[in-house]
């Protein structure tokens, strides 16, 4: 029973945090306060319900005990005199709608979008939604915009202070506002689906379930957004990479490289939704990074009808991509673009071209100069970078692929 209980508390994390915490923050309006709250709430739940059992609406109880600790919370700090009818109130509501077939809904884009409000930083748009509504840790967070843990929790915190101090509206804004905010919005979906599919694995519990969360707020941003073509570019950049979820692995948990996977395991299904939405996007006439990068994955895709990668076409949408949104990512990818359509010394010189210093911690860029350095016959350089590609790596699958490129180099 215990371990079944605290299984139950897990999965409740991992399904219904971003939605708790979406619906108590929009009627608080303080995110810092609904965080510290339903953190409170799942503590409980871990030393209750393996004594008392899991309740039949485990996210009800999870909100019930979340805006207790809400009311009590604004009562001590007597702040806000109206605050603790609102809680009241908004208790209510969510016994209400829990209760109903449609449970509470899911509030996270409204979350998404308050985050990118223009009182927020701009740095810090993205981080915030990241850490609050799609559950990502500071640690991880700070990796990827390459600070010190400790200076990205301090910086999240101002963030979540300035909304609650601005009295910035918890509502999705206006039409005219959405826009300027859109960016934000699809870094940290993109964001989200990225860090949930680099867990090839799937051994780590804070990833998982990422990947369809974020397609799943994809869709959202597309129904607000209808006519927004990078919305519909990033929903079908997620839509053709999760077409390939099943070829990744083969059937000993080996991680396979896109060029090497089964094409009969791709989902046509999901394949054929991704050219959709991508042409939809084309129609509006104004290209964008995420259109970019799923016209790439397309390109891909076709191999699978074709047979073969036109190479040449995709180090054009590349260099594309590069002229467009010139991140350190597009850049490795156009190298690996140009080296199999123009040979492995185009491909390194771009490479080499780089910014060493941005390329520190990096792992693809060392997996690749690995990869061409082999090719060329460059046994030791090829050595020393699949070391360092393999020291970067927090991959069991991925390591042991790398591991075996480098012997069959060093051999």
């Amino acid at each position: 029973m215990v371990d079944e209980a605290l299984a139950r508390v897990e999965r409740a994390a991992r399904e219904s945090y971003g939605r708790l915490l979406a619906f108590l923050a929009a009627r608080s309006r303080d995110i810092a306060a609904a965080e510290d709250a339903l953190s409170d709430a799942f503590g409980a739940a871990l030393s209750t319900w393996p004594r008392s059992g899991v309740p039949d609406k485990p996210e009800a109880w999870l909100l019930v005990a979340a805006r207790r600790r809400l009311i009590d919370a604004a009562r001590r700090r007597q702040v806000h005199r109206q605050s603790v009818p609102a809680l009241i109130a908004a208790a209510e509501e969510a016994s209400e709608r829990s209760a109903g077939p449609d449970g509470l809904g899911d509030e996270r884009l409204k979350l998404l979008f308050i985050s990118a409000h223009p009182e927020i930083d701009a740095a810090l748009r993205t981080p915030l939604m990241l850490q609050t509504i799609l559950r990502l840790d500071a640690t991880r967070i700070a990796s990827a915009f390459c600070v010190s843990p400790a200076a990205m929790a301090r910086r999240l915190s101002r963030a979540k202070n300035r909304i609650r101090g601005a009295g910035i509206p918890f509502e999705v804004p206006a039409p005219d506002e959405l826009a300027p905010r859109l960016d934000a919005v699809l870094e940290a979906i993109y964001a989200a689906y990225g860090s949930g599919w680099d867990d090839v694995a799937g051994d780590d519990p804070r990833r998982s379930g990422l990947p369809e969360e974020a397609l799943h707020l994809g869709r959202l941003v597309v129904s607000l957004l209808p006519d927004e073509p990078e919305a519909r570019g990033l929903l079908a950049l997620m839509l053709h990479c999760e077409a390939r979820r099943a070829a990744r692995r083969g059937t000993d948990g080996a991680f396979v490289p896109l060029s090497e996977q089964d094409c009969s395991l791709w989902s046509p299904a999901l394949c054929e939704e991704a050219e959709h939405e991508l042409a939809y996007a084309a129609e509006a006439g104004r290209i964008g990074r995420f259109q970019l990068e799923a016209a790439i994955q397309s390109a891909h895709a076709r191999r699978a009808v074709t047979g073969s990668t036109d190479w040449e076409a995709v180090a054009l949408l590349y260099e594309g991509l590069v002229l467009l949104a010139p991140t350190l990512g597009a850049q490795v990818g156009r190298a690996a673009a140009i080296a199999e359509a123009r040979g492995a010394p185009a491909g390194l010189a771009l490479l080499e071209k780089i910014d060493i210093q941005a390329t520190r911690s990096y792992q693809p860029y060392w997996a690749l100069a690995a990869h061409l350095h082999a090719r060329l016959g460059h046994t030791t350089m090829a050595g020393e970078a699949y070391q360092r590609a393999i020291g970067l790596c927090d991959d069991a699958a991925m390591r042991a692929f790398l591991r075996r490129r480098a012997e069959t180099v060093m051999k």
